[in-house]
Formats: C-alpha cells, structure tokens, sequence
C-alpha cells in the first residue's frame, strides 16, 4: 500500500502533537499525582484545548496509562541489565551507576513511578507491579547464586535490591529537599553519591 505524503505528514504531526501532550502529562502527573491532575491542567501545560487534546487520549485514565507504561519501562531497564559475571560486585556497581544515572536524566519519570506506589497504585497494583515482579525475582536468584559460590558477601538480596534503589532514587524524588538543604552540594550531586555509594557498597559486599 502506497502511504501518501500527506498522510505521512499528518502522522507524523499526530505523533508530534501526542509527545507534547506526554510531556505535558508528565511534568503534572509528577507534581501533582493522579488524582491532582486534570485535563484541563494538561491542556493548558501543553498549549491545547481540551476537546484538541481528548483527540489525541480519551481521558486522564488513558494518559496515565501510557504514562506509566513508559515510565515502567525505562524504571526496569537498569535491573533487566543486571546479569551474572566473574565480577559481582563490579555488576552491581554498575547497576547504582544506571540507577544514579537514570535518576539524573529522568527525574519526573522517577517521581511519577514512586508517586505511583505511595497513593496507593491507582490504576491497579498488577498492572504495576507484576512486570516488576518477574525481573525481581529473577535478580533475587542471581544474587543469591553469587553470594552461594562465595563472589559476594552473605547478605539479604532482597534488603540489598531497596536499599540501592533507595539510595539512587532519593536523589530524584527529593531533588527539592537536597536543594534546600544542601544547595552547595547541588552542583556535581550526581558525582558526589557515586563516589560515596560506590566504595560503600564494594566493602558491604566484599568477601572476608
């Protein structure tokens, strides 16, 4: 089938249109949650009328969907990477270093996702938690193999696994406390928790 150049314009337009909306969706859905949110907000954020927008997703519910989707996506990606080597505790350095990074680079996609968990998983908590459900208990295994064959030291993989997301997260989710409390560490703050994580961690972790 011959796509008409029009037609290939206009798509590409729609998609065009539809990511401003995502970013827009985006940046009130972090603020402000599923429930502080409307469409109307969105609309604005995004430079649109509303109908133009309902266009585009049928309601708050299908935006949110997409939303998290993506998001949840891109919050497994650094915990799918993680996979068995010679050198564990290296893996698992690596791993803070995605998450570090990813906190950085995404920081409303960060407090989105917690957003999410904290009021209570309004969009179901198999939706949400399932997909996670699979690669966690996958990464359990492998932590559990490392720590069998003497690589890592004998710890609780799964207090291991919250505790680096815990640590890596913070740093996006209360980006606005560091600031207030810690402004002159704001510059470089990235940098400065790898280098406090990452030695912290190789001696929880090493062998004795």
């Amino acid at each position: 089938m011959v796509v008409s150049e029009k037609t290939s314009k206009s798509t590409r337009i729609q998609r065009a249109r539809r990511e401003e909306i995502l970013q827009a969706a985006l940046e009130e859905f972090s603020q402000h949650g599923f429930r502080g949110a409307s469409i109307n907000k969105i609309a604005k954020r995004a430079e649109m009328s509303t109908p133009r927008l309902l266009y585009h997703f049928r309601d708050k519910e299908a935006l949110y969907r997409e939303l998290l989707k993506s998001t949840l996506l891109l919050w497994l990606g650094p915990l799918q990477m993680l996979s068995d080597t010679d050198e564990p505790i290296e893996e698992i350095c690596a791993y803070i270093c995605r998450k570090l990074e990813m906190s950085r680079k995404f920081p409303r996609q960060s407090r989105l996702f917690a957003g999410e968990i904290i009021l209570g998983v309004p969009l179901g908590q198999a939706e949400v938690f399932e997909p996670l459900r699979a690669t966690f208990e996958s990464k359990i295994d492998l932590l559990q193999s490392w720590m069998k064959s003497g690589r890592i030291a004998p710890v609780d993989p799964h207090h291991l696994i919250y505790s680096i997301w815990a640590t890596t997260q913070h740093y996006a989710d209360f980006e606005a406390q560091i600031a207030d409390l810690s402004p002159q560490k704001m510059p470089g703050l990235y940098t400065q928790a790898e280098g406090f994580l990452l030695p912290m961690y190789r001696k929880y972790l090493a062998v004795e």
